[in-house]
C-alpha cells in the first residue's frame, strides 16, 4: 500500500542531490555527556520498496542520517546560536524553541542562543528589534502558549544585510523555522555565507500547518491542527443534524494540499464529501459536487461537507494580487460554492438550511498537543546536533520513520501533495463516501 501521505516524492535523484555541505573538518569532542553518537556516514535509504532497493546495480540514494556526532566543528563555549521564525504561526513553534535552548545550554554548553525578533525583519537595523538572549528558565513554560515568543514576519529581505547581522553578532550557526518560502532565503543565505567564505552554518526545521514539504512525514504543528479542526467538523454536523435537509461546510487550512481536511475527515468519520486542491472537480453537472450533494440529500436529509481554501481555484476567477510572501491570494470558492448550492436547491424545490464554519486561523494558533510537542522536541535538539557538527545548508526531515539531513535544494523542488490516485486519497473517499466526481471540462 503506498501511504501518499508519508511518501518520498517521485523525483529521481542521485547521491550529489542528497550530499550535505560541511563548513570544515569536525575536530572538537563532542561535549554530550550520555546517549550514543550517529556516524558521520550513516544514511536512510530514500526509497523502501522493492524496486528501490534493489536498483538493478545503481548505487542505492540514502540521506544523512541526523543525530549527535562524535566529531564536532565549534567548540560549544565560544560558539553563540541564533533562532529565527518566519512565515505563518503553527501549534509547537515554542517548544522548537524550548527544545533548541535546552539542547544547547545543558548538553553542549553554547556560549549563547539568542532570539531574533519578527523573522528576517529582525535581522535589519532599520527595524531596530531587540534580539533576545535565551536561558533555560526564560524559555521553562513557553510550550504552554501558542504561537511564536519570537514575533513573525512574512517576505523577503535583502540577503546581505541579514549575512552582515549574523556576522555582526558573532553567530555560528542559525537555526530557521519556517516553510517553503523560509527554505528558499535560507538557501540564498546560505549561499551568501559560502561566497564570502564565513564559518555560518544554516540549520533549517520545517513549519507549515499545510504539511505540505517534502522529505518530511508530517510537519509539526500538523496533528494539533487536525485535531482543533475535528471540533469544528463536530459543529457542523450538529447543525445539518438540526433542520431538514440541513448542510454544514466547514472552510479548513490548505492552500495547495488538502492533508488538513483530509485528515481531519478520515478522523471524524462525519464527514460526506471532501474537496481539496488536487482535484479538479466539476461543480455542476452529472457526476459533480452539487449532482452528489443531491443524491446525499435524498438519501440521507443531511451533509457535511470539508473544503480546504485552496479548492476549487479553477472555478473562480484569479484575484490577480499576492500576500507579502508572494503567494496567490485565493478566491473565494467557499463563497461561490455557497451560492451555488442555494441556487441550485432552489432550483429544485428543496428548502435546504447551510451553515458555514471557518476556523481557519483557530487552528493554527493553540499550543501544540502531546504528540506534536514530543515531535518537536526531536527536532531541536537534532538542529542543535547539525548545527555543532558543521552541516549546513540543511533541513531536519523525516524519511521512512528516520531523522535525516535534507539539503536545501531539495526542499523547495516542488511541494507535497496529495496523489489522487493513492491508496491514502482512496481511504478519504471510503470514509465520506464520496464518489471521484467528474472533472471540471474547462
Amino acid at each position: 500500500m503506498r501511504n501518499n501521505k508519508d511518501a518520498a516524492p517521485d523525483l529521481t535523484l542521485t547521491p550529489a542531490d542528497t550530499a550535505v555541505p560541511t563548513l570544515g573538518r569536525p575536530a572538537c569532542d563532542n561535549p554530550k555527556r550520555a546517549g550514543t553518537f550517529v556516524a558521520d556516514d550513516a544514511g536512510v535509504l530514500v526509497g523502501i520498496g522493492r524496486g528501490t532497493v534493489s536498483c538493478d546495480g545503481a548505487e542505492p540514494v540514502f540521506f544523512e542520517e541526523a543525530g549527535p556526532r562524535e566529531k564536532i566543528f565549534f567548540t560549544p563555549h565560544k560558539t553563540k546560536i541564533a533562532i529565527v521564525t518566519c512565515g505563518g504561526i503553527c501549534p509547537g513553534i515554542n517548544d522548537v524553541i524550548r527544545s533548541v535552548v535546552m539542547e544547547a545550554h545543558h548538553q553542549y554548553g553554547a556560549a549563547a542562543t539568542l532570539g531574533i525578533r519578527y523573522g528576517l525583519r529582525g535581522f535589519m537595523p532599520s527595524c531596530r528589534h531587540d534580539v533576545l538572549e535565551f536561558s533555560p528558565e526564560s524559555v521553562a513554560e513557553i510550550h504552554q502558549f501558542g504561537g511564536t515568543i519570537l514575533g513573525s514576519s512574512r517576505g523577503p529581505q535583502p540577503v546581505d544585510e541579514i549575512v552582515d547581522a549574523l556576522e555582526r553578532l558573532g553567530i555560528g550557526f542559525c537555526v530557521f523555522i519556517g516553510g517553503v518560502g523560509t527554505m528558499r532565503a535560507a538557501s540564498a543565505i546560505q549561499a551568501e555565507i559560502a561566497g564570502r567564505g564565513l564559518a555560518i552554518g544554516i540549520v533549517c526545521i520545517p513549519k507549515t500547518v499545510d504539511n505540505d514539504i517534502h522529505f518530511v512525514s508530517r510537519s509539526f504543528g500538523f496533528l494539533t491542527a487536525v485535531e482543533q479542526a475535528t471540533e469544528s467538523i463536530a459543529c457542523a454536523h450538529v447543525e445539518a443534524l438540526g433542520a431538514p435537509y440541513g448542510i454544514g461546510l466547514v472552510k479548513l487550512m490548505g492552500r495547495q494540499s488538502g492533508f488538513i481536511a483530509a485528515e481531519a475527515s478520515m478522523g471524524l468519520k462525519h464527514v460526506n464529501m471532501v474537496l481539496v486542491p488536487e482535484e479538479r472537480f466539476a461543480l455542476s453537472g452529472p457526476g459533480g459536487v452539487l449532482d452528489a450533494l443531491s443524491d446525499r440529500l435524498a438519501r440521507r436529509g443531511h451533509a457535511v461537507i470539508v473544503a480546504a481554501e485552496g479548492a476549487g481555484q479553477h472555478l473562480v476567477p484569479p484575484t490577480g494580487r499576492t500576500d507579502p510572501s508572494g503567494n496567490p491570494v485565493l478566491g473565494d470558492f467557499c463563497g461561490l460554492l455557497a451560492s451555488e448550492i442555494k441556487r441550485h436547491f432552489k432550483g429544485q424545490g428543496l428548502p435546504v438550511t447551510l451553515k458555514i464554519i471557518d476556523p481557519s486561523y483557530i487552528v493554527r494558533a493553540v499550543p501544540a498537543n502531546t504528540a506534536d510537542a514530543v515531535y518537536c522536541g526531536f527536532l531541536g535538539r537534532l538542529a542543535v546536533h547539525a548545527g555543532m557538527a558543521g552541516k549546513t545548508g540543511l533541513m531536519i526531515g523525516t524519511v521512512n520513520d528516520r531523522y535525516v539531513h535534507v539539503p536545501l535544494p531539495l526542499t523547495t523542488r516542488e511541494r507535497k501533495h496529495i496523489d489522487i490516485r493513492s491508496d491514502y486519497w482512496q481511504a478519504v473517499l471510503d470514509s465520506t463516501g464520496q464518489p471521484r466526481f467528474a472533472a471540471d471540462p474547462s
